[in-house]
Protein backbone atom coordinates (compact mmCIF):
# COMPACT_ATOMS: atom_id res chain seq x y z
CA UNK A 1 0.00 0.00 0.00
CA UNK A 2 1.31 3.45 -0.90
CA UNK A 3 0.02 6.04 1.50
CA UNK A 4 -0.94 9.40 0.07
CA UNK A 5 -0.35 12.84 1.54
CA UNK A 6 -3.65 12.95 3.41
CA UNK A 7 -3.15 9.50 4.98
CA UNK A 8 0.41 10.29 6.08
CA UNK A 9 -0.61 13.67 7.50
CA UNK A 10 -3.48 12.03 9.40
CA UNK A 11 -1.16 9.31 10.76
CA UNK A 12 1.38 11.93 11.84
CA UNK A 13 -1.29 14.03 13.56
CA UNK A 14 -2.56 10.95 15.39
CA UNK A 15 0.96 9.92 16.40
CA UNK A 16 1.67 13.40 17.74
CA UNK A 17 -1.33 12.89 20.02
CA UNK A 18 0.19 9.64 21.33
CA UNK A 19 -1.39 6.95 19.10
CA UNK A 20 1.30 4.24 19.01
CA UNK A 21 -0.38 2.17 16.32
CA UNK A 22 -0.66 5.21 14.04
CA UNK A 23 3.01 5.98 14.69
CA UNK A 24 4.09 2.42 13.84
CA UNK A 25 2.05 2.57 10.62
CA UNK A 26 3.50 5.99 9.81
CA UNK A 27 7.06 4.72 10.25
CA UNK A 28 6.34 1.69 8.04
CA UNK A 29 4.92 3.90 5.28
CA UNK A 30 7.74 6.42 5.62
CA UNK A 31 10.28 3.62 5.44
CA UNK A 32 8.82 2.46 2.12
CA UNK A 33 8.74 6.03 0.81
CA UNK A 34 12.34 6.66 1.89
CA UNK A 35 13.54 3.42 0.27
CA UNK A 36 12.02 4.58 -3.03
CA UNK A 37 13.45 8.08 -2.57
CA UNK A 38 17.01 6.92 -1.79
CA UNK A 39 17.14 3.97 -4.18
CA UNK A 40 17.78 6.34 -7.08
CA UNK A 41 20.38 8.34 -5.18
CA UNK A 42 22.73 6.01 -3.30
CA UNK A 43 24.36 2.61 -3.55
CA UNK A 44 22.11 -0.29 -2.49
CA UNK A 45 24.54 -1.32 0.25
CA UNK A 46 24.05 2.05 1.97
CA UNK A 47 20.27 2.19 1.61
CA UNK A 48 19.21 0.58 4.90
CA UNK A 49 21.54 2.69 7.03
CA UNK A 50 20.41 5.95 5.45
CA UNK A 51 16.72 5.01 5.72
CA UNK A 52 17.18 4.20 9.41
CA UNK A 53 19.12 7.40 10.00
CA UNK A 54 16.34 9.40 8.35
CA UNK A 55 13.65 7.62 10.39
CA UNK A 56 15.59 8.55 13.53
CA UNK A 57 15.67 12.16 12.36
CA UNK A 58 11.93 12.01 11.69
CA UNK A 59 11.42 10.63 15.20
CA UNK A 60 13.52 13.40 16.74
CA UNK A 61 11.81 16.13 14.70
CA UNK A 62 8.23 14.82 14.88
CA UNK A 63 7.15 17.53 17.30
CA UNK A 64 8.24 20.22 14.84
CA UNK A 65 5.78 19.15 12.13
CA UNK A 66 2.89 21.60 11.78
CA UNK A 67 -0.40 19.82 11.05
CA UNK A 68 -1.56 22.76 8.93
CA UNK A 69 1.27 22.09 6.47
CA UNK A 70 1.76 19.15 4.08
CA UNK A 71 3.60 16.12 5.47
CA UNK A 72 5.48 14.79 2.42
CA UNK A 73 7.45 17.99 1.71
CA UNK A 74 8.46 18.04 5.37
CA UNK A 75 9.63 14.42 5.14
CA UNK A 76 11.38 15.11 1.82
CA UNK A 77 13.30 18.01 3.40
CA UNK A 78 14.52 15.76 6.21
CA UNK A 79 15.46 13.08 3.67
CA UNK A 80 17.31 15.57 1.51
CA UNK A 81 19.35 16.90 4.45
CA UNK A 82 20.22 13.34 5.55
CA UNK A 83 21.23 12.53 1.97
CA UNK A 84 23.51 15.57 1.78
CA UNK A 85 25.08 14.66 5.12
CA UNK A 86 25.60 11.13 3.80
CA UNK A 87 27.32 12.47 0.67
CA UNK A 88 29.56 14.67 2.81
CA UNK A 89 30.58 11.67 4.90
CA UNK A 90 31.38 9.70 1.75
CA UNK A 91 33.40 12.57 0.36
CA UNK A 92 35.40 12.91 3.55
CA UNK A 93 35.96 9.16 3.79
CA UNK A 94 37.50 9.19 0.30
CA UNK A 95 40.05 11.77 1.32
CA UNK A 96 43.44 10.31 1.97
CA UNK A 97 46.09 11.47 4.37
CA UNK A 98 49.13 13.28 3.09
CA UNK A 99 52.26 11.19 3.06
CA UNK A 100 54.63 12.58 5.67
CA UNK A 101 57.21 9.83 5.43
CA UNK A 102 59.42 10.94 2.58
CA UNK A 103 62.12 8.37 3.22
CA UNK A 104 63.02 6.57 0.04
CA UNK A 105 61.20 8.99 -2.24
CA UNK A 106 63.02 10.36 -5.25
CA UNK A 107 64.08 13.94 -4.44
CA UNK A 108 64.90 14.85 -8.03
CA UNK A 109 61.49 16.43 -8.81
CA UNK A 110 61.71 18.56 -5.65
CA UNK A 111 65.18 19.73 -6.58
CA UNK A 112 64.07 20.54 -10.12
CA UNK A 113 61.09 22.47 -8.78
CA UNK A 114 63.31 24.47 -6.43
CA UNK A 115 65.69 25.33 -9.28
CA UNK A 116 62.74 26.43 -11.43
CA UNK A 117 61.38 28.50 -8.56
CA UNK A 118 64.75 30.15 -7.99
CA UNK A 119 64.96 30.99 -11.71
CA UNK A 120 61.47 32.50 -11.67
CA UNK A 121 62.23 34.57 -8.58
CA UNK A 122 65.44 35.70 -10.27
CA UNK A 123 63.35 37.50 -12.89
CA UNK A 124 61.83 39.74 -10.23
CA UNK A 125 63.34 42.77 -8.53
CA UNK A 126 65.00 41.81 -5.24
CA UNK A 127 62.32 43.40 -3.02
CA UNK A 128 59.51 41.48 -4.74
CA UNK A 129 61.41 38.18 -4.78
CA UNK A 130 62.33 38.51 -1.10
CA UNK A 131 58.77 39.39 -0.06
CA UNK A 132 57.35 36.41 -1.99
CA UNK A 133 59.99 34.06 -0.60
CA UNK A 134 59.40 35.13 2.99
CA UNK A 135 55.60 35.10 2.94
CA UNK A 136 54.61 32.53 0.33
CA UNK A 137 57.45 30.04 0.62
CA UNK A 138 58.77 30.34 4.17
CA UNK A 139 55.33 31.06 5.64
CA UNK A 140 56.07 34.26 7.55
CA UNK A 141 53.27 36.70 8.24
CA UNK A 142 53.16 40.06 6.49
CA UNK A 143 54.26 41.74 9.73
CA UNK A 144 57.21 39.36 10.15
CA UNK A 145 58.26 39.84 6.52
CA UNK A 146 58.03 43.62 6.92
CA UNK A 147 60.28 43.46 9.95
CA UNK A 148 62.77 41.17 8.19
CA UNK A 149 62.98 43.35 5.07
CA UNK A 150 62.69 46.76 6.72
CA UNK A 151 59.68 47.58 4.52
CA UNK A 152 56.24 48.64 5.64
CA UNK A 153 53.51 46.01 5.70
CA UNK A 154 51.74 47.78 2.85
CA UNK A 155 54.89 47.73 0.73
CA UNK A 156 55.37 44.01 1.41
CA UNK A 157 51.81 43.36 0.23
CA UNK A 158 52.34 45.48 -2.89
CA UNK A 159 55.63 43.71 -3.67
CA UNK A 160 54.00 40.30 -3.31
CA UNK A 161 51.06 41.30 -5.51
CA UNK A 162 53.20 42.83 -8.22
CA UNK A 163 55.72 39.99 -8.12
CA UNK A 164 53.08 37.28 -8.39
CA UNK A 165 51.37 39.15 -11.21
CA UNK A 166 54.68 39.40 -13.09
CA UNK A 167 55.42 35.70 -12.50
CA UNK A 168 51.96 34.73 -13.74
CA UNK A 169 52.43 36.83 -16.86
CA UNK A 170 55.87 35.27 -17.45
CA UNK A 171 54.53 31.73 -17.06
CA UNK A 172 51.59 32.43 -19.37
CA UNK A 173 53.91 33.72 -22.08
CA UNK A 174 56.08 30.60 -21.90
Amino acid sequence: MRADEASLARLMAMSQKGDRQAYATLLTECQAWLRRYYSRRIAPAQLDDLVQETLMALHNKRASWDSTRPFLPWLAAIARYRWVDHLRRLYRADECELVTDYEGLDEEPAIAARISLDRLLGILPDAQARAIALVKIEGLSIAEAAEATGQSQSLVKVNIHRGLRKLAHTVEKA
